[in-house]
């Protein structure tokens, strides 16, 4: 009995009793492709959810309108982009002032804001700023009242 019998290591035989093993650097991808299918699935389900064609028209709310303070502070955009606090038409570079007399310097006072239909999105969106950057954070749009 003088033969030796083979070992096995990593998957593989190999004569004779020493102490030397083989390593096998194989990776295991199956786990690997598993998750890349889900991933795949995912993404094909997400994507037509992520791409909106559809054009915006807006209708007029149906909703039972918020009470008004007492005193509201209006901010009209005017068809001309003129801006007005209240009645009174100023400059631009000036509303902040005008705002923090019509306030009493409070900035969370809400300021309600509404435009012409011919003022522009992005015209609208310049006063918003304005008012913003001015530290007036609570801004309502108004809209005439679409309830039939």
């Amino acid at each position: 009995m003088g033969a030796k019998l083979g070992s096995v290591v990593g998957g593989r035989a190999r004569g004779g009793g020493g102490d030397d093993l083989v390593e096998t650097h194989e990776i295991n991808v199956t786990p690997f492709i598993d998750v890349m299918l889900v991933l795949l699935i995912i993404f094909m389900v997400a994507a037509p959810l992520a791409t909106v064609d559809l054009g915006v028209n807006l209708p007029a709310s149906a909703v039972e309108p918020s009470p008004r303070p007492d005193k509201p502070v209006f901010v009209t955009v005017k068809p001309d982009l003129s801006v007005a606090v209240g009645e009174d038409v100023i400059a631009r570079d000036t509303l902040t002032a005008t705002l923090d007399a019509a306030t009493k310097g409070d900035k969370n006072e809400r300021i309600f804001l509404r435009a012409d239909k011919v003022v522009s999105y992005g015209d609208l969106m310049e006063v918003m700023n304005l008012l913003r950057n001015a530290g007036y954070l609570k801004i309502a749009l108004v809209g005439l009242d679409g309830r039939s």
